[in-house]
């Protein structure tokens, strides 16, 4: 019964981290109504209602962490370009 149990335990693991995903671009468009940035090639990335999004600005460089839920790409984490300039 154990051995059944982590078997089942390590597949949901797996399948889980399946569904993550990472991807850098350009931001395109944000959509402050339905909390979604798009990137420069076509795919749109749902924010959360603690994001900042008066931070966020067409044309800077994103690198995003996300997971795949409901069939939507939601942002888990996400690094902007360092704002000093050298």
């Amino acid at each position: 019964m154990r051995t059944l149990i982590g078997a089942v335990a390590a597949t949901l693991l797996f399948a889980t981290a399946a569904f993550a995903g990472q991807t850098e671009g350009l931001i395109k468009k944000i959509d402050k109504d339905a909390l979604t940035l798009t990137l420069d090639d076509g795919k749109s990335y749902k924010l959360n209602a603690e994001t900042d999004i008066d931070s966020l600005k067409p044309g800077m460089d994103i690198v995003i962490a996300y997971d795949v839920t409901n069939g939507e790409n939601v942002v888990t984490d996400m690094q902007l370009p360092d704002s000093d300039t050298n």
